[in-house]
């Protein structure tokens, strides 16, 4: 661990969320909500997502079992807001057909994470940053999610100079403490930064938080 590394890094977050205070960060009823929330937000906003988990949750199938026995059309139709519906589908059920076989979600928390991340990965359509987010916002894992908001802002912040996944997640994991809390927190407050301030196309850098 770089002294100087996890300084710049605690400085950060604390700016952050003094600006935006915390972010209750992932939203859902449940760890299994959570994870199917984590699919279906791929390449799509959460307002999607919310639609689509409503619906899920009008038809009384967010569940496992439910999920794997529904009908694909069915299945297709009720996260249709979330966009890529079709695939989005199959990676629920396959997602779901491999949850159920591991034993559900307590079975899971219970396997270290060293072990817990390669078999997550394993599964069809579970991508690095799907995968660490359920580890880390579903499963309690003291495991650091990168996206391409974080990406975006420090290498903006010249602290990085990368756009690899795992170069970026271990260079937070290396330089921040060990707490599941910051590692979760940290994560939100950058897509609140990236939301509001570091914007893809036209960047607020005179009213950014960071921009000092």
């Amino acid at each position: 661990m770089s002294k100087s590394k996890q300084a710049k890094l605690l400085k950060i977050y604390k700016k952050l969320l003094a600006h935006f205070g915390p972010q209750g960060w992932w939203p859902g009823d449940t760890p299994f909500e959570i994870m199917i929330g984590a699919i279906l937000t791929q390449n799509t906003n959460w307002g999607n997502v919310e639609r689509a988990i409503a619906n899920l949750k009008q038809s009384n199938v967010l569940r496992p079992t439910s999920l794997v026995r529904i009908p694909n059309a069915k299945l297709e139709k009720l996260i249709r807001p979330a966009g890529y519906f079709r695939a989005k589908a199959k990676k629920l059920k396959i997602f779901c057909r491999w949850l159920i076989k591991q034993g559900g979600v307590k079975k899971l928390k219970k396997k270290p994470l060293n072990l817990l991340r390669p078999e997550l990965l394993k599964v069809w359509g579970i991508g690095p940053e799907t995968a660490d987010s359920m580890l880390c916002y579903a499963l309690d894992k003291t495991n650091f999610v990168v996206d391409a908001y974080t990406v975006r802002i420090f290498n903006r912040l010249g602290l990085i100079k990368t756009s690899d996944y795992h170069a970026i997640k271990d260079y937070f994991e290396q330089n921040l403490p060990k707490k599941l809390g910051v590692y979760k927190e940290y994560h939100a407050l950058l897509v609140a930064l990236g939301k509001h301030f570091c914007k893809k196309t036209k960047p607020l850098c005179k009213e950014c938080p960071l921009k000092k």
